[in-house]
């Protein structure tokens, strides 16, 4: 799964417009099961500088992702509107992004583009209204994967990720949607995507934990203040995230290139036995009628989880063009 979140971008040499920053974080409340907690991030990357743990010492059972890691998850923290607006992750309805790259494996290379939409689309989950956005996934030209994931922010700014719905295609024919986490539903506990204030020497956090499913994501800042070039411009000021899942250490670690103001600009990989590398090569405002093409297919979707996930996704709400949105149904 890969989920970005962009907005604007400068050319080469340009200034960068930033969104106000925010701070806070959600109060404290939920554990959960426990599960061995992994060592700090390697250094050694595309990018300098590398990681100090802001917490040291041994992990209580509730820290996933090492000392000071525990989901700190209060649904009351969250606010009203489905407005996610933090300057490192910003989800404006209507935008449409492409990455391309790369994985590489012992198989070979597989050529890999993602167009990722925000759409117009809420969804309500354990009580908190998140925006949905959806992903689509081709390795070679052909689709792999088409995903939901939702997302919602807290009144201090942190962003957290609620669940995911990817379906997986092999041949053009669609074959299941294992990986299917919701948040509250079989065990599963939202996590942090993205900081209101992300620093560096500061502990790792959970980006989301779903043990029927084996999913665990935790991340770490390792690098602020980077500059990077990509297709669509250079930005500065970047943010550096490494990212691994401590269930399945051969998956090596992805590292995150962040804008203020933009979001997610690039992805580059550290060990692991398949590696992916991802650029982003095209921004789009869709027009109110490609908007609403956009929001029914993910409604489409949205309505085939329940067929398919009749225990955990079928017991949601459904997803609903949020009011005062283009593109309406």
């Amino acid at each position: 799964m890969l989920v970005l979140a962009l907005a604007t971008v400068t050319s080469c040499g340009g200034q960068q417009n930033t969104a106000p920053q925010t701070s806070g974080s959600a109060a404290p409340t939920a554990t959960s099961a426990p599960v061995t907690a992994p060592a700090s991030a390697p250094s050694g990357s595309g990018t300098s500088g590398s990681a100090s743990p802001g917490a040291s010492g041994t992990a209580r059972a509730d820290e996933f992702c090492g000392p000071g890691s525990a989901i700190n998850f209060d649904s009351s923290q969250f606010q009203a509107s489905p407005n996610v607006d933090n300057k490192w992750f910003p989800l404006k309805p209507g935008m449409q992004y492409t990455t391309t790259g790369e994985v590489k494996s012992a198989e070979g290379t597989t050529k890999r583009t993602v167009i990722h939409s925000v759409t117009g689309l809420t969804k309500v989950i354990d009580g908190v209204k998140t925006q949905v956005l959806w992903d689509r996934d081709y390795a070679d030209g052909e689709l792999v994967e088409s995903e939901l994931a939702f997302f919602a922010q807290t009144e201090g700014g942190d962003v957290w990720l609620f669940g995911e719905y990817p379906e997986e295609f092999e041949n053009g024919k669609f074959i299941g949607a294992p990986a299917t986490f919701i948040h509250s539903l079989d065990k599963a506990q939202a996590g942090i995507a993205m900081k209101a204030d992300p620093q560096t020497n500061t502990p790792s956090y959970v980006q989301a934990h779903a043990p029927a499913v084996d999913f665990l994501d935790c991340g770490q800042v390792i690098q602020q203040n980077e500059h990077v070039c990509v297709a669509t411009g250079c930005y500065d000021d970047v943010l550096v995230i490494d990212e691994r899942n401590p269930l399945e250490p051969a998956g090596g670690h992805q590292r995150k290139l962040y804008s203020a103001g933009t979001g997610l600009v690039k992805v580059t990989a550290v060990g692991g036995t398949e590696q992916e590398t991802l650029d982003l090569v095209k921004i789009e405002q869709l027009t109110d009628a490609k908007l609403k093409e956009v929001n029914q297919e993910a409604l489409k979707l949205d309505k085939h989880a329940y067929q398919v996930s009749k225990d955990v996704y079928g017991k949601t709400a459904q997803a609903e063009v949020a009011t005062g949105t283009s593109g309406g149904q």
